[in-house]
């Protein structure tokens, strides 16, 4: 019985320990001492965990459009700071500040701010999020 528990205990603790690890570094994927804001319309929300997406279609530095990954907070995370599935939609124009991902041309931003300037509703990051 003692050996049984043992290995359900064992056995837990390697599972919990895999999904912290599989988390992934934000420092990792994003320049975090950098800013860079994008003007564009939703062209998708994917409200979903570990992370909700949007897809933005917005002009890079060199005024070409592009589209653009914005990985957001969690859902959860979202959930307790009021944002919905239906908060942002396909089509909202929305000005978004994030970190720039690491490699320029995959078009990757994570948020620190949205504002969607039709109504005046704005998100920032807590920080609590930021760690």
């Amino acid at each position: 019985m003692k050996r049984r528990l043992s290995a359900l205990v064992l056995a837990g603790a390697l599972l919990c320990g895999g999904r912290v690890y599989a988390h992934h570094s934000f420092a990792a994927t994003y320049v975090e001492n950098q800013q860079l804001s994008i003007e564009g319309e939703i062209v998708q929300f994917a409200y979903r965990n570990p992370h909700a997406l949007l897809q933005i279609v917005a002009p890079d530095a060199r005024h070409q459009m592009q589209r653009w990954t914005v990985e957001w907070e969690a859902r959860g995370q979202l959930d307790r700071e009021g944002v919905t599935g239906m908060t942002l939609k396909a089509g909202d124009r929305v000005i978004i500040t994030g970190n720039p991902g690491r490699n320029a041309s995959d078009h990757w931003l994570r948020v620190l701010t949205i504002v969607r300037p039709k109504d005046g509703w704005k998100w920032n990051v807590s920080a609590a999020s930021m760690r």
